[in-house]
């Protein structure tokens, strides 16, 4: 299975040591618009080809996958072409900018016979398959938190006055986007769509989202996920039932152990990871499910994607942060 990749940044560093471990796998060409952005991952992981132009890149007959990492304004974009290329496409979180073109790209892809799949490694961790197991155990759930805040250096250059395309809206930038979707994920693959949601947000000048804290409701609990890229915290995830609770500890993108607490009882702690590169679970995943041309399976997935995308497109509009995509304009 050869894996071509669009973008060059930390991500496709991580993505590419995962595919080193996984057998039949293999990373055999890049696309970016600058040889020299990419020839340092190329070189780091004997990446045979590099492309500048996209259109040759998705024109190369070696390529069955192309993984999309570019910034997340174009990920409709470079998955949209690389399905009208005939290739299967992995798609970095978050999804796409708007509902809209979630639909619109497992429309394609059923079109055309293909598999997509959303690069969101939480849903396919072993300790997020530990927390459903133990759900039960709570008994009738009333309380979800999350909270996944980590200071990033981008933020810096923003006060600086610079524009880093993660605080950028022009580039589908911003706290929710890049870091609370994880609890979004962790959330909606436990519960399904909310009620209702509201995301109450601390914003730049620009418009853009740096912290904020994301409120769901569904029959009989509350979720509050909080997500920040302007401060650092304590990051967890506690999910509160009448029985007792579990304590997912770490960010939920990671999932480092589970915690059982269960009224009158000692706590019991859970890990069933022992791999460092937590990309390395959904890699394989989609691995299994391209080798057995498990193509249900697949569009389950892609249809329970679409529905994380329409509650974070309606969470992000209610703290008035738009994108050029909200008004069906892409960046090329």
């Amino acid at each position: 299975m050869n894996i071509g990749t669009i973008g060059t940044g930390f991500i496709v560093d991580r993505f590419m040591s995962a595919v080193l471990d996984i057998d039949g796998m293999e990373c055999i060409a890049m696309f970016s618009r600058k040889e020299a952005s990419a020839r340092p991952l190329a070189d780091k992981f004997q990446v045979g080809s590099i492309y500048t132009d996209l259109k040759d890149f998705l024109s190369d007959s070696e390529i069955d996958v192309v993984y999309v990492a570019s910034p997340n304004s174009l990920h409709a974009l470079h998955t949209q072409e690389a399905l009208e290329y005939g290739k299967h496409v992995i798609c970095e979180k978050p999804f796409t900018s708007t509902a809209k073109e979630a639909a619109e790209l497992r429309e394609l892809a059923k079109e055309k016979g293909l598999m997509l799949f959303e690069a969101i490694t939480t849903i396919h961790l072993p300790n997020y398959q530990v927390v459903k197991d133990l759900l039960p155990k709570i008994g009738e759930i009333k309380l979800v938190q999350c909270n996944y805040s980590q200071y990033s250096s981008r933020y810096d250059k923003l006060l600086a006055g610079e524009t880093p395309n993660v605080f950028n809206p022009a580039f589908s930038g911003g706290a929710l986007a890049d870091i609370n979707i994880y609890n979004l994920h962790f959330v909606m693959n436990l519960f399904g769509s909310p009620d209702s949601v509201k995301y109450i947000a601390n914003q730049h000048a620009n418009g853009i989202d740096t912290s904020g804290v994301l409120v769901m409701t569904y029959p009989g609990k509350v979720v509050h996920c909080t997500g920040a890229k302007d401060t650092d915290s304590l990051n967890y995830a506690l999910i509160q039932g009448e029985k007792g609770y579990l304590h997912v500890e770490s960010s939920t993108n990671v999932c480092e152990a589970v915690i059982l607490h269960e009224k009158g009882k000692e706590s019991v702690r859970f890990n069933d990871q022992n791999i460092s590169n937590r990309m390395h679970y959904e890699l394989m995943a989609f691995k299994t499910l391209l080798t057995e041309e498990n193509y249900d399976t697949c569009y389950r997935l892609l249809d329970y994607s679409c529905e994380v995308m329409k509650v974070y497109e309606s969470a992000r509009k209610t703290a008035g942060t738009r994108f050029p995509a909200d008004d069906g304009k892409s960046m090329s």
